[in-house]
């Protein structure tokens, strides 16, 4: 007797269509086996669907069994398998009863046959719907992620008998319909307890950041200690335009992935924040391991990675960070695989200009060699600092400014700003396959930076005078246009190519 169902194997943010056929063989010596190229944690669903079985009366297991995961010349691992293969073996046993047209399973079992949500469900469910699928079984958990594919039914169960049942038409369900009411649009200011006017002085920094979330440009900022570098890098979260629906259903597919969202289920509406220690290793930011997950580069797509003291990361794991800035993706490449990742993040930055820390500062005397100043230096590449658009100085504040009782411009005020700045960049960018200023091309630059003759002298003798590279140039024209929007001008002009050129300070040095 055989049955087939349909199930999925995720490889990076793609699902790939698995067909899990079962033959159960009339007589022979029992035994279990699983082929198709499985690895341990599908193999080990053996057990799982073996007492999940019998825990809810069902014992197929006195007969030779054989499990295929087709196609066989791809490796499967996961234990979302279980749900399939126990459906799989009831539907061999008895085929007149099961009705398995066009419906995928996923799902992972319990000892006693209760589900459990599995990473990964919403890149299924986009493949399922792509190819034709008109329904969706899976764990409870996974629901509220599984709804956000259009044109998909979806059937949520919390148990196996559950399951049994629907497929054999003794329960009826309907689709399951999401119950949160989060929007996507909500002013993202209000959703944090810190704000923009809580930072006393530093406009310029403040200056820098605005510009920096209206374009998503990359920023590096460097100052003295308690200069409040991370106290800015914080509150950028608070200006950040808010993400369109196909923004946040790739950041939610790659926390899916990553596993983040198997407990709430939930859309990522926010864009993500991440703050990586600066031990981490590099497997740990680009990504990797033995099932080739996505790392923290991957995990903030469409969001900020804020690297707070940047210059007490690894020198292998800054250098690690040049493909993903320049390719906006990271490709992670191990034995028998090659998986591809989205890596579209704003890199935000923080560090001392010296080992000590004072190295500059007007008040307090740096106690660094010249040498271990050029050593540490040295940490940020030539080709690493290129590929970050704004460069800033941050000062220390007097503390006669901290007593000031006047608080400086808010959140939601900037917000407006970069909000109608990036409303500017999404109607000229309308059917290209960028959001940003930052995200320009050299033919979209050609195409849309609309700079006047002035301004482009002004940029190309300042390009030569503190000898940038052709990238660095760029960085400098992108970010020009992104303070012309600011301004609502159509235009680049030289105010803002000069303006834009205050933020090159470390290449100046």
């Amino acid at each position: 007797m055989f049955a087939k169902v349909a199930s999925a194997h995720l490889h990076g943010i793609e699902a790939i269509g698995v067909s899990v056929e079962a033959d159960m063989g009339g007589s022979g010596f029992p035994s279990f086996a699983v082929v198709g190229l499985a690895e341990a944690a599908v193999k080990e669903g053996k057990e799982r669907v073996r007492s999940a079985l019998k825990n809810i009366g069902l014992n197929v297991f006195d007969r030779p069994i054989v499990v295929n995961l087709a196609p066989a010349d791809i490796k499967k691992e996961g234990s979302h398998f279980d749900l399939p293969i126990a459906i799989g073996l009831l539907a061999a046993l008895e085929p007149e009863k099961y009705n398995l047209e066009s419906t995928l399973i996923v799902g992972e079992l319990s000892l006693d046959g209760a589900l459990r949500g599995v990473a990964g469900v919403l890149c299924i469910c986009s493949w399922a719907k792509d190819n034709g699928f008109k329904r969706v079984i899976l764990p409870l958990d996974n629901a509220d992620e599984a709804v956000l594919t259009p044109e998909l039914n979806v059937y949520p169960f919390k148990h196996l008998t559950g399951v049994v049942q629907f497929l054999q038409g003794e329960l009826k369900c309907e689709p399951h319909k999401r119950t949160s009411n989060d929007s996507l649009f909500d002013t993202l200011g209000s959703r944090y307890s810190a704000d923009f006017s809580e930072i006393k002085g530093q406009y310029a920094a403040r200056r820098a950041a605005e510009i920096a979330s209206a374009g998503m440009h990359n920023i590096i900022m460097m100052g003295t200690p308690g200069s409040g570098k991370t106290m800015l890098a914080s509150r950028i979260p608070t200006i950040l335009p808010p993400m369109t629906l196909d923004e946040a259903l790739l950041t939610t597919k790659v926390h899916s992935i990553a596993g983040l969202l198997r407990v709430k289920g939930s859309l990522v509406h926010e864009r993500p924040f991440i703050a990586p220690h600066h031990t981490a290793s590099n497997v740990a930011i680009i990504g990797g391991g033995a099932k080739a997950m996505p790392g923290h580069v991957s995990i903030a797509t469409n969001g900020v990675l804020f690297l707070d003291e940047m210059l007490e990361f690894n020198r292998s794991v800054l250098e690690v960070l040049r493909q993903p800035l320049e390719d906006g993706k990271v490709t992670i490449a191990r034995a028998g695989r090659t998986v591809s990742y989205p890596a579209q993040f704003m890199l935000v930055a923080a560090c001392n200009p010296c080992p000590c820390g004072y190295y500059g500062d007007a008040k307090k005397k740096c106690v660094c060699s010249e040498q271990s100043i050029e050593r540490y230096r040295a940490r940020l590449s030539g080709p690493l600092l290129d590929r970050i658009d704004l460069q800033v100085h941050v000062a220390s504040v007097e503390v006669s400014a901290l007593d000031d009782d006047k608080c400086g411009e808010s959140s939601q005020d900037i917000l407006k700003r970069v909000v109608r700045a990036h409303k500017i960049q999404s109607n000229r960018f309308a059917g290209m396959d960028i959001h940003f200023n930052s995200q320009m091309s050299e033919r979209v630059m050609q195409e849309c930076l609309n700079i006047d003759d002035g301004a482009k002298k002004l940029a190309i003798n300042a390009a030569a005078k503190f000898n940038l590279s052709a990238r660095a140039y760029n960085k400098v024209l992108k970010i020009s246009r992104t303070i012309a929007d600011l301004a609502d001008s159509a235009s680049v002009e030289p105010a803002h190519v000069s303006e834009s050129l205050q933020y090159r300070m470390l290449d100046k040095q």
